[in-house]
């Protein structure tokens, strides 16, 4: 693989990762609420589910996701099933106010961590968009036969730390922005705002068509 095709994919995969969409909302919903570590855990299941779409395309398996119909309709249900489900709760916390902050037990914040990455992951696996752009992508820059699985890996790890630096530095900006929003109004109006733009991509996940 040149490495004029490794800058060009490069370049097409930074203005993914820097697009509005689930990943930036999830991170902007729990740094405030949940910590800094809570984030960095949701940027970790990001990543996860990249390596799970990125292996299932370059194996085929995704070909069949999209090229069957049913295949594709569950996934894509499910995806927008969970983004709603995610905005849902947000909008019942926003109504229902947000409690002050406690200390919390190392066994509980642990609980809360593994919650925060498997929130990460399942924005990204549920997401059949995600193989949708491996599979577009991959054609340009592989070439059956000759290729290796290793190269083809590569621009997954390419992808999935453009993803953990982009979300890392959203992270760390959010952490010294939340030290001056801990009020509970702040609170209500963020999950409130959460809540709308989860379940927006949700009804828009579930409204989309591939072209194929």
């Amino acid at each position: 693989m040149a490495w004029s095709e490794i800058i060009t994919f490069t370049l097409v995969a930074s203005l993914l990762v820097m697009s509005p969409g689930p990943n930036g909302v999830l991170i902007a919903k729990t740094v405030p609420t949940s910590g800094r570590a809570a984030g960095f855990a949701n940027v970790l299941g990001f990543v996860t589910g990249f390596y799970l779409h990125g292996a299932l395309s370059v194996l085929g398996i995704s070909i069949i996701l999209v090229q069957s119909a049913t295949a594709f309709t569950i996934v894509k249900y499910l995806g927008a099933a969970y983004l709603c489900w995610i905005g849902i709760r947000a909008l019942i916390s926003a109504v229902r106010g947000v409690a002050p902050p406690k200390e919390v037990a190392p066994a509980k914040r642990q609980r809360t961590l593994m919650k925060a990455y498997v929130e990460g992951l399942l924005t990204n696996a549920l997401n059949p968009k995600v193989s949708m752009f491996y599979l577009a992508a991959f054609p340009q820059f592989i070439t059956i036969g000759e290729t290796t699985a290793a190269s083809s890996f590569l621009l997954v790890f390419i992808h999935s730390v453009l993803n953990a630096i982009w979300f890392g530095a959203m992270v760390l900006l959010l952490a010294r922005l939340s030290r001056g929003a801990k009020d509970g109004s702040f609170q209500r109006w963020l999950k409130g705002v959460t809540g709308v733009v989860f379940i927006g991509f949700g009804v828009k996940l579930a409204s989309y068509r591939p072209n194929l």
